[in-house]
């Protein structure tokens, strides 16, 4: 019902500002991309392309320092390559109106989920929504543990707003040989609350515990994960903690949020932090009586701003007596939640996918860690001029987005690189080489060299007693 409301707002605004769109749009067609000048001889590897025959132009930059694998992935991606056809006259030069499509427009998705209510150490649940196509699907199934083929773990938003992109992501996954799978986080897209605990922005212990619950099930398939918006916070704070005992393969962030506790406190423009707010305490409105017990509800539901709503969910502004671990202010809740507080520890390819008119994010050059993408060769920076927010929608779009095309071919393509890899450095030891070539260093989660922190044994709790589906 919210998404067909939405889609019904979306129709009057594009009715209303159609000729102020159709002026920006025209502006922003004659405004080439503008990547940020670097004196630095550590300079992005670049992949611009222009489109002919209607006078477009549209630039497309892969920001990373250079590197054996940035160079595999110039030249095996596509896509990196490929502009953003979007004639000048098209709504979708608006980046408002991109951002709202992604999220709000309906989508009629063949899709279908299999929920597993994961019960966790400390009694709480968590919903894995596993996508399969056709109603027949709908009977009681689980994935084998004999299958090989790789897991694609989806994290929503921090909202737990399922979009229209996610769908359409599942719907690619699926086409294109993965298991995809949505982690719901306590109490999101209906997952019962069952422990008086939300999960705070950037915690990665309930993750951690999913990604082991679901190695559990399919130890013969990689697993490769997704995030979207400002769900890319909980997905690098998990691979940052985890380093290269994370199990995941490869990553990729769509339109990802870096620098949080500032995004917190100046907030998006005002329609968006009004809707972000609106939808968050619709949410929160079902727990109104339980979590009563922990704060102050008034002051939960009169918040005006996301910042104020955070900071009496987690850091106990209004609390009752209760007091959070490691310290309640502010500023202590994003020394233990800011996504790049361990980034250096990452230790497996990070695709970040953003646009410069993204209106959610913010100003590029205020927002964006270019300084991340050119020194740590982990990291790769897929920049456009438009997008909005995890939209990316092109005027000739096919059956599958562009920003997934982009991703799926990233994950295919260091997968193919750290094999051929491998495969050398075999052939290296056989001729009794020392192998001291300067090669790209992968530490995949898929040679795991050290045990992963975890204070219970993982046999004793996933079990068939602890995991409940419906």
């Amino acid at each position: 019902m919210l998404e067909w409301i939405g889609a019904a707002c979306f129709m009057i605004l594009l009715a209303i500002l159609w000729p102020v769109v159709k002026c920006f749009g025209a502006e922003s067609h004659s405004t080439t991309l503008l990547l940020p000048q670097r004196e630095s001889k550590r300079s992005a590897e670049r992949c611009d392309s222009k489109l002919e025959g209607q006078g477009e132009s549209a630039t497309v930059a892969l920001i990373c320092k250079p590197s054996a694998l940035a160079n595999y992935l110039l030249k095996h991606c596509m896509t990196f390559c490929k502009s953003l056809s979007i004639p000048k006259w098209n709504w979708r030069m608006s980046s408002s109106l991109q951002t709202v499509f992604g999220a709000l427009w309906p989508f009629d998705c063949p899709v279908h989920f299999i929920r597993d209510h994961l019960q966790l150490s400390d009694d709480g649940l968590v919903a894995l929504d596993w996508a399969v196509v056709g109603a027949a699907h709908h009977k009681r199934r689980r994935t084998s543990s004999n299958s090989t083929s790789p897991v694609l773990l989806i994290i929503p938003n921090s909202y737990g707003k399922i979009t229209r992109n996610v769908l359409k992501l599942c719907e690619a996954a699926l086409s294109h040989g993965y298991l995809p799978v949505i982690f719901n986080r306590r109490s999101q897209n209906g997952t019962p609350l069952c422990t008086i605990k939300l999960q705070q922005f950037g915690d990665p212990t309930d993750l951690r515990e999913a990604v082991r619950y679901i190695r559990y099930r399919q130890p013969a398939g990689q697993i490769y994960a997704v995030s979207e918006s400002t769900g890319s916070g909980l997905l690098l704070s998990y691979l940052g903690e985890c380093g290269s005992s994370s199990y995941v393969t490869a990553a990729a962030c769509l339109s990802p949020v870096f620098r949080c506790q500032s995004w917190f406190e100046s907030g998006p423009t005002r329609p968006f932090n009004w809707a972000l707010l609106l939808y968050q305490k619709i949410c929160l409105s079902r727990y109104k009586t339980v979590l009563g017990e922990l704060v102050h509800t008034d002051n939960l539901f009169s918040s005006c701003s996301l910042k104020a709503m955070e900071e009496t969910l987690f850091c106990h502004s209004g609390s009752k007596g209760v007091t959070a671990d490691g310290g309640g202010s502010w500023e202590a809740y994003w020394e233990r939640n800011d996504p790049l507080r361990d980034i250096d520890e990452v230790a497996i390819p990070v695709l970040c996918v953003c646009s410069q008119d993204d209106p959610i994010r913010g100003d590029d050059q205020a927002t964006l860690p270019f300084e991340l993408f050119e020194s740590n060769p982990h990291f790769f920076l897929l920049l456009t001029a438009h997008g909005g927010h995890c939209g990316f929608s092109t005027a000739d779009e096919g059956p599958i987005v562009w920003s997934h095309q982009a991703l799926l071919e990233f994950f295919r393509a260091t997968t193919d690189f750290f094999a051929a890899e491998e495969r050398a450095k075999l052939a290296a030891r056989r001729r009794g080489v020392s192998g001291t070539g300067k090669t790209f260093r992968h530490r995949s989660v898929s040679t795991c060299k050290r045990l992963p922190v975890c204070s219970h044994n993982i046999h004793a709790i996933y079990n068939w007693q602890r995991s409940y589906t419906r």
